[in-house]
């Protein structure tokens, strides 16, 4: 099932344009040669995850599972706030979220292998950093 997920996901980035950083950085040039091609993909994405969550938590557990795994915590604290930061900086200058990226590495360009290994590399670090929230 994940594969068959994953597949879909990455048919749906390449179908939505997601995959071309020019229609990213396009998107958030909203001062210049503003696409809003990104914002339908946004908003099918927003409609889709609104739905699915409504119907999915109404099950006990889920199918291929024992329990459901969600966030412990809603605090917004400089953890989250630097990491959406960071985050934001690292989609605006090159065009690629982590999805996209991922997806875009079968085309082989290395730059595309550059970011992957370097966003790697901060998920790596932000696992060794505490977090100040106890796990269950």
């Amino acid at each position: 099932m994940a594969v068959l997920a994953g597949l879909l996901f990455g048919l749906g980035l390449v179908l939505g344009g997601m995959t071309q950083p020019s229609v990213v950085l396009g998107f958030l040039d909203i001062f210049g040669a503003w696409n809003p091609r990104l914002l339908f993909v946004i908003g099918g994405a927003v409609l889709t995850a609104m739905i699915g969550y409504r119907l999915v938590l109404r099950r006990a557990k889920p199918w291929l599972d024992s329990r459901f795994h969600l966030p412990d915590t809603h605090r917004i604290d400089l953890r989250l706030l630097t990491g959406a930061a960071l985050f934001g900086i690292g989609w605006g200058v090159a065009g690629y979220c982590p999805g996209p990226a991922l997806v875009s590495l079968s085309g082989g360009a290395l730059s595309v292998w550059i970011l992957v290994a370097a966003m790697v590399a901060g998920w790596w670090l932000a696992g060794q950093l505490p977090t100040g929230v106890k796990r269950r």
